[in-house]
């Protein structure tokens, strides 16, 4: 069946274009698979001069059915001909803001839960005594799109303290360093991947309850805080790094 020229089936010559190939007749419908994957299929528009010309093709078959075994492989041979698969991807340059966002807490498994130093201006992890509960910094986590292809259950995301505070990260020498940095809402509407503004993206992950944040600018470094009580640092490290937590809850 490979074999097969639909032109040797014609009484036409090869350089013969049927009519209904006008680009105004022609009609593309996108369906989208995935993410980063679309399906896109183009075909000519129902008409009766369409169906005419499908007509009068097919009575211009010379080659009888008997190199074929069935009606099926003859209509397999000749879309062989006719149909051409091309696959596109999207190639994604930038991260874009989606209008949701919602508040949120973060509580790693030894329940610590994030205050912020004002003097310092930096994030802290402790344990809250009952009465102190409105000391949590309560985040505001907005999702930007694409997101990654690792896991359904990964989104890239902005956390905010306030609205022109948001958490960063940065690199002295081999250590990534975890910071709070303002910038205004408009600079963060869009972010290239090319751009240093991606250092204020993380890509959340995890299932069910405890989530990772990991940094998008330096991949392998991730949000922790320390095992041991007396340590209230909130540093970024890599997964394997002894006496830190990557792991939080993440209540609303």
């Amino acid at each position: 069946m490979s074999d097969f020229d639909i032109a040797q089936a014609l009484h036409c010559s090869a350089e013969y274009t049927f009519p209904f190939s006008d680009l105004e007749d022609v009609r593309t419908e996108i369906f989208e698979l995935s993410s980063d994957l679309d399906l896109r299929v183009t075909h000519n528009r129902k008409t009766m001069k369409s169906v005419a010309n499908l007509v009068l093709a097919a009575n211009r078959l010379k080659k009888s059915l008997s190199q074929f075994n069935s009606d099926y492989e003859l209509c397999s041979a000749i879309m062989d001909c006719v149909v051409e698969e091309t696959v596109f991807h999207k190639c994604w340059n930038s991260f874009q803001r989606f209008s949701c966002w919602k508040q949120l807490t973060l509580c790693d498994k030894n329940q610590k839960d994030f205050i912020l130093n004002l003097k310092r201006s930096k994030l802290q992890a402790v344990i809250l005594k009952g009465g102190y509960g409105d000391c949590k910094v309560s985040f505001e986590m907005t999702s930007y799109g694409p997101p990654p292809n690792s896991s359904a259950d990964c989104m890239v995301v902005l956390l905010s303290v306030t609205k022109d505070l948001h958490m960063s990260c940065s690199k002295t020498d081999d250590k990534v360093l975890l910071n709070l940095e303002e910038c205004s809402e408009e600079r963060l509407k869009e972010i290239s991947k090319e751009e240093d503004m991606v250092r204020f993206l993380f890509n959340k992950s995890g299932m069910v309850s405890l989530y990772t944040f990991e940094s998008v600018k330096y991949p392998g470094w991730f949000i922790s805080t320390s095992s041991e009580d007396s340590d209230q640092s909130v540093e970024m490290c890599q997964i394997d790094a002894a006496s830190r937590v990557t792991s939080f809850k993440v209540l609303t």
